[in-house]
């Protein structure tokens, strides 16, 4: 009798004693010579709305109070348009307490524009010296700084030719957009926030990036300067939409009185 061939992942997997331990930490530089680890994360959400008259009245229904961080902005294409920024290290407050914030009270009447729902978590490159601020407050300071209010939120979704290269070309590829950022940042101009968004976003996006600054142009023009380089132009399967705001209200910072 002749056999069925054989499935391409028919292959035993390695015995569960064999395979080394699982390790999802995030990993950051040495400190003190030794490397630093992280199980924590902070979870970051954009949710956007129209039919807004009053951008600063929806703070009043915003009680996130510990748990959530807030940043409320005004949409620069749409007269009504306004989004919230939520942020959390514990990924249970975005139901018990952001989706209780953004049902009810003053959004209650507004109109949920889902094409701007995006959703990620801080990470880590392994290089970050200080690796729970990376982790927990840098992107709560960079957000809520007075001095910064333009944001440009979107998501990005990478070829898998680009997950196929070997790490060290994937590496150099990564370098370039470093070093434009860090140029941009080094000069006042612009701040990158840089979100993961692996199985956590309706469209199979990887990345959910904001650019924050104290003018908008400059955010643009960060944006057009990406545009050459090899990532963005070989290895980009999709980029947008882009949501474009101006901070008008958001949670003291810590330390800070209310």
């Amino acid at each position: 009798m002749t056999q069925p061939p054989a499935h391409p992942h028919a292959a035993h997997p390695p015995a569960a004693s064999d395979a080394p331990p699982l390790d999802i930490r995030e990993k950051g530089g040495p400190k003190d010579g030794q490397p630093q680890y992280s199980d924590k994360r902070l979870f970051v959400s954009l949710t956007a709305f129209t039919g807004c008259r009053d951008a600063r009245a929806l703070a009043a229904g915003l009680k996130g109070g510990a748990d959530v961080d807030y940043v409320v902005y005004e949409e620069a294409s749409d007269p009504a348009g306004v989004a919230v920024l939520a942020m959390t290290a514990e990924p249970d407050a975005l139901i018990s307490v952001a989706r209780r914030d953004l049902a009810s009270g003053p959004f209650a009447g507004l109109t949920l524009k889902p094409e701007f729902s995006m959703l990620g978590r801080t990470y880590a490159l392994g290089y970050e010296p200080k690796l729970e601020d990376w982790l927990l407050e840098r992107t709560r300071r960079v957000t809520r700084d007075a001095q910064a209010p333009w944001a440009v939120w979107y998501p990005l979704r990478r070829t898998g030719a680009f997950a196929r290269l070997p790490r060290p070309e994937q590496q150099q590829i990564l370098k370039e957009h470093g070093q434009i950022g860090r140029r941009f940042g080094d000069a006042g101009l612009a701040h990158d926030v840089r979100l993961a968004c692996h199985g956590l976003d309706k469209n199979d996006n990887d990345f959910v990036i904001g650019l924050i600054g104290k003018d908008l142009a400059p955010l643009s023009i960060l944006v057009e300067t990406m545009r050459a380089t090899v990532q963005t132009s070989q290895y980009l399967a999709a980029l947008g939409p882009f949501f474009v705001g101006r901070a008008v209200w958001t949670s003291p910072v810590r330390g800070e009185a209310k």
